[in-house]
């Protein structure tokens, strides 16, 4: 499941905060409907929960301890001298 780097991306966006599937799509240089696709398989395997807020849906991490991961494995990435694409290195 968390092979696909977008996915990765997607789970560490989401390990700071809620976001829109839009907002997600722009962040880590996707289309909407590829993000989408990788919207559901994370919430398929239950790894990110949505909401409905109007006709937007807002995804959040499920587990406080997979957004806990997924930070530590930035992080350990980050210590051995990698970088993340786009400003995901903020």
């Amino acid at each position: 499941m968390l092979a696909a780097t977008a996915r990765l991306q997607i789970l560490w966006l989401l390990s700071q905060g809620e976001r829109d599937v839009g907002t997600l799509a722009t962040d880590i240089g996707q289309t909407v409907p590829a993000v989408s696709q990788h919207l559901a398989k994370l919430k398929l395997a239950g790894l990110v929960h949505v909401r409905k807020e109007g006709r937007r849906n807002v995804y959040t991490i499920a587990d406080p301890g997979i957004a806990d991961i997924v930070r530590l494995a930035f992080r350990h990435h980050r210590l051995r001298g990698g970088s993340l694409p786009g400003h995901l290195d903020d």
